[in-house]
C-alpha cells in the first residue's frame, strides 16, 4: 500500500511512519524538514502545506492509497491540503484530539458536540481544540473519499516532543526529595503513541470512514504508580513528597504544565478528564500496551539525548523550576510541622 504522511518526522507522525514501514508499505512524507530527521526508508518531500506551489509539487505525478495527516492544526491550511489531495487517494485519516469535543472534560467526550469552528478558520480564530474541530470539518467537507477521524487522548511514549513524561523522568533521575502533586491514588488514562499509530493504520488500511476516540483504558495507571515506574526505570533514589492539591494551588503551582499531567483539585470542569470511554475503538481493534512499557521505552530513548538538549515542551515549556519546587516543599514541611 502507498501512504502519504503529512508530518512524519516527530512523535506520533514518526510512530505512524515507522509502523507503516514495518508493515511493508511504501511511505512518502511531506513536511518542512525542520522538526526532526526523516525516517530512513521514506520518500521525503520537503515543503510547506500552506504553500499552493509546494502542494502542487508534492502531488504532481503522484497518488496514494491513504493519506494520514498528523500535522494539521489550522482549518484553512488543512482545507488547502485536503483539496489538493482529493482524488489522489482513497482515504484521508486526520489525527485530531479529544479536545475537539466542546464539553470535554466537563462532559464525557463521546456525548459532547464538536466545537462550532468553521472549516475556513485561521490560526487566531480559536484555541487548540476549537481549531482541531474546524480541521475535522475541513477534511469531511473537502475530501472526496473515505474520511477517518482519530481523536487521541493523552499520548506518551518515545520521541514525545511535549515533554510531559520526559520531564518527570529527568527530574526523578536526579533523586532527592521530589514534589509529587495531589493524591498518589488518583487514576490516570494514558496511551502510547505507537498504539495510536497502529490503530490508525489498521482502520486506514480498511478504508474505514468513521470517528474514533483513541486512548488507554480508564485507570490504566495512577499518579503514584506512574511516578513509581519513573523511579524504577531510572534507578533513582528519589523520595516522593505528596503535597495536597489545594495547597499547591495556594502556592501558585501551575496545573498540568508546571507539574505535567497534574489536573489540580477535583472539580466539575475536569470530572471526565481521565474517564474517557474506549469501547468503540476497542471493538474496532484497539489494543494498548502496559504503561510500564511506555515509561521504560521512553527512558531508553531519552537517555540518548544529552540532558541540556532535552526540550520540555516546544510550544509551552513544561516542568517546575528547581527553586520553586524547593520553596513549595519547604512551605509544605513548615505547615506539616
Amino acid at each position: 500500500m502507498k501512504l502519504l504522511v503529512l508530518g512524519g518526522s516527530k512523535f506520533l507522525g514518526r510512530a505512524v511512519v515507522e509502523a507503516a514501514l514495518a508493515r511493508g508499505h511504501q511511505v512518502t512524507t511531506f513536511n518542512r524538514g525542520r522538526s526532526g530527521a526523516d525516517v530512513p526508508g521514506v520518500e521525503a518531500v520537503h515543503g510547506d502545506r500552506g504553500s499552493g506551489a509546494d502542494l502542487e509539487r508534492l502531488t504532481s505525478g503522484r497518488s496514494w492509497d491513504v493519506v494520514i495527516d498528523t500535522s494539521g492544526y489550522v482549518p484553512r491550511v488543512v482545507g488547502e491540503s485536503v483539496r489538493a489531495l482529493s482524488g489522489r487517494a482513497g482515504t484521508y485519516a486526520f489525527v485530531s484530539t479529544i479536545s475537539a469535543a466542546e464539553g470535554f472534560p466537563a462532559q464525557p467526550a463521546e456525548d459532547s458536540a464538536r466545537w462550532p469552528c468553521e472549516p475556513g478558520a485561521g490560526p487566531d480564530d480559536g484555541e487548540y481544540g476549537e481549531l482541531k474541530a474546524g480541521c475535522e470539518r475541513a477534511v469531511e467537507q473537502g475530501f472526496d473519499g473515505a474520511v477517518l477521524i482519530i481523536r487521541p487522548g493523552l499520548i506518551l511514549g518515545p520521541h514525545e516532543d511535549v515533554a510531559r513524561l520526559p520531564w518527570w523522568l529527568t527530574r526523578i533521575s536526579h533523586g532527592e526529595r521530589v514534589l509529587a502533586p495531589g493524591d498518589p491514588g488518583s487514576p490516570m488514562q494514558v496511551v502510547d503513541a505507537r498504539d495510536v499509530a497502529a490503530f490508525t493504520l489498521d482502520r486506514a488500511e480498511l478504508g474505514a470512514s468513521d470517528l474514533f476516540t483513541v486512548t488507554g483504558p480508564a485507570g490504566n495507571t495512577t499518579f503514584g504508580e506512574w511516578l513509581g515506574l519513573c523511579k524504577e526505570v531510572t534507578g533513582s533514589d528519589a523520595e516522593f513528597v505528596w503535597v495536597d492539591s489545594g495547597f499547591l494551588v495556594e502556592q501558585g503551582a501551575g496545573v498540568f504544565v508546571e507539574l505535567p499531567l497534574w489536573v489540580g483539585p477535583s472539580a466539575p470542569e475536569t470530572s471526565h478528564f481521565w474517564t474517557v470511554p474506549t469501547a468503540k475503538a476497542e471493538a474496532a481493534g484497539l489494543r494498548t500496551r502496559p504503561v510500564a512499557e511506555t515509561v521504560r521505552d521512553t527512558w531508553a530513548w531519552l537517555r540518548e539525548i544529552p540532558e541540556d538538549q532535552r526540550a520540555y515542551g516546544k510550544m509551552t515549556p513544561h516542568g517546575m523550576a528547581p527553586e520553586k519546587e524547593a520553596a513549595i516543599l519547604a512551605a509544605w514541611a513548615a505547615r506539616s510541622a
